[in-house]
């Protein structure tokens, strides 16, 4: 399965990336915008959305690169800690 996580905290992307290999599930993190952003995200099965840090242009980029992707599930949590992402992964990685 692959995970695309925007938001989060930058000293967390390794923790978060092992996270998501005891799932199973490649990652992709991107905490900052960053110039080719839109076209980096490409065709994730679950897209994680940390909402509480992440700009309103970074939420509107990945929501518009992934629109129209019927199999691709999108999880938001307000909270960018280590527990919110083992429950979306217990909800929808196992």
């Amino acid at each position: 399965m692959s995970v695309v996580i925007v938001g989060g905290n930058d000293c967390m992307v390794r923790r978060y990336k092992d996270l998501c290999k005891q799932y199973d599930c490649q990652a992709k993190v991107f905490t900052q915008m960053k110039d080719g952003l839109k076209n980096k995200i490409g065709c994730p099965d679950l897209l994680v959305l940390f909402t509480s840090t992440m700009s309103h242009k970074m939420l509107r980029y990945a929501l518009n690169e992934t629109k129209g992707q019927d199999n691709m599930i999108v999880a938001r949590s307000h909270s960018s800690s280590m527990s919110a992402l083992r429950n979306i992964l217990e909800e929808h990685a196992s």
